[in-house]
């Protein structure tokens, strides 16, 4: 299994990035993906995660300007991140909810939203 996050970088306040994790490895339709996020120095916050069925959640306070979608055809789960805020600065981190056992994460990618 492989996961591999993209998309993340610099941006001013108020703008939008789109993150992107392909995965590979597994039949990536039939499972459970989603999105956290860590400052350094602070533990881990989930943001959003979305079912096989396409059915999505997120944390509440995310709600309104981040959106997870799929992308079945492409293995890819994507995170858009709009209104962004210097408190959304963190390494964002994809996962797979597998059936049993621990989730698997990818490696991150940072996100920095600064003026």
């Amino acid at each position: 299994v492989q996961l591999v996050e993209s998309g993340g970088g610099l941006v001013q306040p108020g703008g939008s990035l789109r993150l992107s994790c392909a995965a590979s490895g597994f039949t990536f339709s039939d499972y459970a993906m989603g999105w956290a996020r860590q400052v350094p120095g602070k533990g881990l916050e989930w943001v959003s995660g979305i079912y096989s069925d396409g059915s999505t959640y997120y944390t509440d306070s995310l709600k309104g300007r981040f959106t997870i979608s799929r992308d079945n055809a492409k293995n890819t789960v994507y995170l858009q991140m709009n209104s962004l805020k210097p408190e959304d600065t963190a390494v964002y981190y994809c996962y797979l909810d597998p059936t049993s056992g621990s989730r698997i994460w990818g490696q991150g990618t940072q996100v920095t939203v600064s003026s």
